[in-house]
């Protein structure tokens, strides 16, 4: 018994030590281990575990505001609460569905705006990713390895067959997790995307708050959408043409112009200016973008956030519009219009442009079309006033100014010549004659203004092309190409038949007719029927003449000025728009002077063609004019798709215009007035034009007076307000 615990007990401690022994070679193996990592390989790894990505991303700010020279508000920016989405590098498609689906339950996406925007394409896309098992059956795997396992081809084949009972069973609570999950998918990585900022409830906005931590990339911001502060009657903004348009983020950059914004900097769901102001001043109205640099690890989640610059909304665009002119001047054409039509139901559109003939400010561009609705036959009226400078025709007498002074400096006639106005009678052409088919008779350079004669003007475009005399029944023996051509040379010189140079973009330079081979073309070029121009030329021409002979190229931004703090009141002037002179016509300034005395008898002496049609109080000067045109309206369209043949008479209306400026003695405004079709035939002229003209005068030297009080009374205020203080 002693003997066998004796060789029980010294086995024990053996395997106590094997024990311990083992342990101890395991705990210096682990030193060692350990030892290696961080001796060895400490550095790598710890490299490797700080190892991070700095991303650096740009958020949109507020465009720039735009006002009138008075300062008041056009277009300015309508703040919106905002739900958006940033994605990470991280991010997969089961994880942007399932913050999608969270999303749903706590904002309504499924407004018929909304769910229209979904593609077929993205519902085929919404539900592989929703039913990946039924998705996967589409394809067979002898199919796959047909497509040689080409995942691209695959998916591309899984879209193929997916049917529309497969699209139809996608109920309206997928479609509405499907609306926000495209609007996440679709935005760039570490850039927030929107997700609603239309409409958006207090309760969504205090949901989507309270449950951020819940929602990985979430957040709730402010946006801001353009917004219009005077509107028409039917809802459009006033000067709503002109302004333009803003992309909305879903639009981004312009397809056609992607490369030229990349290239500075803007991303492709950038809001940008895509037409006339906001394209044209664009980077006044941009501002600088914030800079934010997120400091990724190599999983790409977002470490941390730096502002890198503080954004800074765009600057204030300060126009040289008068938008209380601007209104009633669009009032004025409307008015007018809707009374020609009861007795001409051709005319459909008229053009006035007003500006400064010294400094080239262009204070109304204003221009209105009425369109009938082919399947309801409503008649609307639009705002066309871009049409001013995208639109020509003949002008007719209007630019009789030019043709005189043409004539005066090429030597074809001098200031004072009389010629005798009675028809002219040339071979193989046809007779050529004034208005009044006897003639006025004898007449000066002056009374032929006055009365607009166009025998006068024949005589003149004569002389200039070689034949200083007439013979009845003779040959009109004229050098043709080079009349036209020096005729062009300095009507070009007034911005007749060239680009104005106005800062808006698209402006046309109207139509050269080719020159024909009958000679009696030219006589009719020197009445303004052969070369069609826009109005807004017809504007620069006049203030030309108002000024003593400076073209000014017009220009409707007037200032820029610095955003301010607040965001309502004007900062600092950052730059001013001056006046440029973009040539001297090559006229002496006592022909000019004789030219205006000729404007100044059209509308104050007895047979003026202006006579009794503008206020005598209103000092005015000008030049009316009649041109045949033959009709280019809606009707047209309308007649063609029907397969009728147009009416004659089409062929037999006239254009009525009139350009001129105020007060004759010290010009401050120039305006041209277009009527296009203005009436038919032998119907008698209804003076649409001079309606028109007389009017929009009128009203600026009423808002002039008004603006005078006004400024008037704010200074007695501030006055005594110092006083007191």
């Amino acid at each position: 018994m002693k003997k066998k615990k004796r060789k029980k007990g010294s086995h024990i401690p053996f395997r106590m030590n094997m024990l311990f022994f083992v342990v101890f070679v395991l705990f210096s193996v682990l030193v060692l281990r350990l030892g290696i990592v961080q001796i060895v390989y400490g550095q790598d790894y710890k490299k490797e575990l700080e190892q991070s990505e700095d991303v650096t991303v740009n958020t949109s700010v507020p465009r720039g505001r735009i006002l009138d020279r008075n300062d008041k508000l056009i277009v300015g920016n309508k703040p919106l609460r905002a739900i958006t989405y940033t994605r990470t590098q991280s991010a997969d498609q089961q994880k942007m569905l399932k913050v999608a689906e969270s999303l749903a339950k706590i904002i309504s996406k499924d407004s018929p705006k909304d769910l229209k925007q979904i593609t077929e394409r993205d519902k085929k896309d919404f539900w592989i990713l929703i039913h990946p098992k039924e998705a996967a059956k589409l394809v067979s795997k002898k199919e796959q390895a047909k497509l040689d396992n080409d995942s691209d081809k695959i998916y591309a084949l899984q879209l193929k067959r997916i049917t529309k009972k497969d699209l139809d069973s996608l109920t309206k609570q997928d479609l509405e997790v499907l609306s926000i999950y495209r609007e996440m998918s679709s935005g760039y990585t570490l850039s927030p995307q929107i997700i609603k900022n239309q409409n958006v409830t207090n309760k969504e906005y205090a949901k989507v708050s309270e449950n951020l931590e819940s929602l990985p990339g979430v957040d709730i911001t402010t946006d801001w959408e353009r917004y219009y502060v005077f509107k028409e009657a039917n809802g459009d903004s006033v000067l709503g043409s002109v302004l333009g348009g803003v992309t909305s983020e879903k639009e981004g950059l312009p397809s056609d112009k992607v490369q030229y914004y990349t290239a500075r900097d803007y991303s492709r769901n950038d809001r940008v200016g895509k037409s006339y102001l906001e394209e044209e001043y664009e980077d006044v109205l941009k501002g600088e973008k914030e800079k934010i640099k997120n400091q990724t690890d190599k999983s790409g989640n977002v470490l941390k956030s730096l502002v890198v610059s503080k954004g800074e909304r765009g600057s204030d665009l300060v126009l040289s519009v008068d938008i209380d002119l601007q209104q009633q001047v669009e009032k004025i054409i409307t008015q007018e219009l809707q009374k020609a039509r009861a007795s001409n139901p051709l005319v459909d559109r008229a053009f006035v442009t007003v500006m400064n003939p010294n400094t080239g400010e262009v204070l109304t561009m204003a221009g209105k079309q009425f369109h009938t609705d082919t399947k309801t036959g409503k008649v609307s009226v639009q705002d066309f006033a871009l049409g001013n400078m995208t639109t020509s025709y003949p002008m007719g007498s209007a630019v009789k100014g030019a043709t005189v002074l043409t004539g005066y400096q090429t030597g074809a006639i001098k200031p004072g010549q009389v010629f005798t106005d009675e028809p002219l009678h040339f071979k193989g052409t046809s007779t050529k004659k004034s208005w009044v088919p006897v003639g006025f008779g004898n007449i000066n350079d002056l009374y032929a203004l006055r009365v607009s004669s166009n025998v006068y003007m024949f005589r003149t475009a004569m002389s200039l092309g070689g034949q200083k005399t007439y013979k009845p029944y003779g040959t009109l023996d004229i050098d043709k190409i080079k009349a036209i051509n020096t005729f062009r040379k300095y009507f070009a010189e007034f911005g007749l038949g060239v680009k104005t140079g106005i800062d808006l973009p698209g402006e046309q330079t109207g139509y050269q007719t080719a020159i024909p081979p009958n000679n009696g073309n030219v006589l009719d070029f020197a009445i303004g029927q052969f070369d069609t121009y826009t109005p807004l030329q017809l504007a620069q021409y006049v203030s030309t003449i108002a000024n003593g002979g400076y073209r000014v190229q017009p220009h409707i931004a007037k200032e820029i000025r610095e955003p301010s703090k607040n965001g309502e009141q004007l900062g600092p002037v950052e730059k001013e728009i001056g006046t440029k002179v973009l040539n001297r016509i090559d006229m002496s300034q006592s022909e000019i002077n004789r030219v205006k005395q000729g404007f100044y008898d059209v509308a104050h002496a007895i047979h003026g063609t202006a006579y009794g049609h503008i206020d005598q109080d209103l000092k005015v000067a000008g030049k009316t004019g009649t041109a045949q045109a033959v009709y280019g309206g809606e009707k047209v369209e309308q007649y063609e798709a029907a397969g009728k043949t147009k009416p004659e008479i089409w062929n037999h209306v006239w254009n009525s215009t009139f350009v001129g400026y105020a007060p004759y003695n010290k010009p401050e405004i120039a305006i041209s007035v277009v009527v296009p079709w203005s009436y038919v035939g032998d119907n008698a002229d209804p003076h649409t034009n001079l309606e028109i003209a007389n009017r929009v005068f009128k009203a600026y030297f009423d808002l002039k007076k008004k603006h005078e009080k006004e400024n008037s009374n704010q200074s007695s205020t501030q006055m005594i307000q110092d006083m007191k203080k």
